[in-house]
């Protein structure tokens, strides 16, 4: 089944809410910690070796990344800043979280969030304050439990129910959560689902965002 998601493609990044893109659409934001593996699930799911930059220095996204998902011109994957604990100065820390609650409050286009954690770490500070930012708008999260291919299967699962009551308990169901790693391209077919059902590009994938497939429960 072709990918909707495989010609996406760089559009803008914006450091201020005036640089932002027509507030029209569809978009899904992606936040994560550094090094939680935001830009490899972004490439995974979108097909590509190098549509969001892979570094392996901790917080470089350092603007709104909007990626356009051709041919539609109100379709929108927006990566956000990975900052949280990344080492840069307290006023720019700041910035961003005035610029990203005000993205939250207020962007009408905005459908959907997905929190990528590493599997070995969830459930952080920063993964916290994005999820919260997400419902109390109303919008539908789901968690991406990342490099599943460092723990065995049985591992993985543990992790996943886990995270999974964790959730629950504190978002009851606006929050799904399924383990991936870009590695193995575990779970990425779901995540992909999710996404574009989220963007109106639906590709016959049901409720995958449940996160109660077959691939929320793979090493």
């Amino acid at each position: 089944m072709s990918n909707p998601l495989a010609r996406a493609r760089y559009r803008l990044a914006a450091h201020t809410p005036a640089q932002l893109p027509p507030d029209l659409g569809y978009e899904v934001a992606f936040a994560g910690r550094s090094n939680a593996g935001k830009s490899s699930a972004l490439n995974a799911m979108c097909q590509q070796n190098a549509l969001a930059r892979v570094s392996k220095t901790p917080g470089r996204t350092q603007q709104l990344v909007f990626f356009q998902v051709e041919p539609h011109e109100d379709r929108h994957l927006v990566d956000l800043p990975g900052y949280g604990y990344a080492k840069v100065p307290k006023d720019l820390q700041a910035h961003w979280q005035a610029f990203i609650a005000g993205y939250f409050a207020r962007r009408g286009a905005l459908r959907g969030l997905v929190v990528v954690m590493d599997i070995r770490h969830p459930l952080r500070d920063y993964d916290r304050q994005m999820l919260g930012y997400a419902v109390e708008r109303g919008l539908p999260a789901h968690a991406l439990l990342t490099k599943a291919d460092k723990l065995g299967r049985g591992g993985s699962a543990n992790a996943l129910q886990a995270v999974r009551r964790d959730l629950k308990a504190a978002y009851g169901d606006g929050v799904s959560v399924q383990v991936f790693s870009a590695l193995q391209k575990t779970g990425v077919d779901e995540a992909r689902a999710v996404v574009s059902r989220w963007l109106g590009l639906a590709q016959g994938a049901g409720e995958a965002g449940s996160g109660e497939n077959s691939a929320g429960t793979q090493a």
